[in-house]
């Protein structure tokens, strides 16, 4: 998917971009690869590559989810920000936040969002599990998302404890989410979130699977949630 595909495709969505945005994902897929040869942000460093798999896949969210009725937006272990900085381009009024476990990936996302001159973001350095327990970032979110961070139910303890009631966690999975789903039932129920919607679709060209989940959070989550940093992953809810 090159510049003008990819213009192209979004238009069809009703996402019209401006002259800005499209510089700005110019830059974006620039930075992206100078960065890459310093450190490891991303296997994929071809434009196609880049502007179909990261830049659109990551925006394809906002095809089942409506951005434009919320503020706030954390992005658990976003790696070279996605989704939620190509989201954050096309829709400039959210108020963004990552945390991410390593910091030379909060010094790449802080150094892009300059360049790109985004406002209202913010990174964090810190574990997901104890970002969670922080009051400052606890149940303060309107949507929670991540991509490609882990399965469905380790996802979940780390995702949920950060959505405010009467917010969202909303997780992109590939084709294997309908098996993880399964898995997560019983964290999904646990942590005080319940399934809104589930979406499948493919992502143009290459066809691969994609599916989409929007939880609703009904009720706080227990206090106890997240548990320690390593704990989830090793014994999930």
């Amino acid at each position: 998917m090159n510049e003008q595909q990819f213009i192209e495709a979004l238009k069809e969505k009703g996402i019209e971009l401006t002259e800005i945005q499209i510089a700005q994902f110019k830059k974006y897929f620039e930075l992206l690869v100078e960065w890459n040869e310093k450190m490891n942000l991303t296997a994929i460093t071809d434009l196609e590559g880049v502007y179909l798999k990261h830049f659109y896949d990551s925006i394809s969210t906002s095809f089942y989810f409506d951005f434009t009725k919320v503020q706030s937006v954390c992005d658990v272990g976003a790696g070279a920000g996605f989704p939620s900085l190509p989201i954050k381009i096309c829709f400039p009024h959210l108020h963004i936040t990552i945390v991410d476990s390593l910091n030379k990936r909060i010094t790449f996302l802080t150094h892009l969002s300059e360049e790109l001159g985004l406002e209202n973001v913010s990174f964090v350095h810190a574990r997901a599990e104890e970002f969670g327990q922080n009051a400052k970032y606890r149940e303060q979110f309107d949507v929670v998302t991540a991509r490609a961070v882990a399965r469905l139910s380790v996802l979940s303890e780390l995702c949920v404890p950060l959505a405010k009631q009467g917010g969202y966690f909303v997780a992109l999975k590939a084709a294997a989410g309908k098996e993880e789903l399964k898995d997560a039932k019983k964290a999904i129920t646990t942590l005080g979130t319940e399934l809104n919607e589930e979406f499948s679709f493919t992502l143009p060209v290459e066809e691969s699977e994609r599916t989409l989940y929007i939880f609703d959070k009904v009720k706080q989550t227990p206090k106890k949630y997240p548990r320690k940093p390593g704990v989830p992953n090793k014994t999930p809810i």
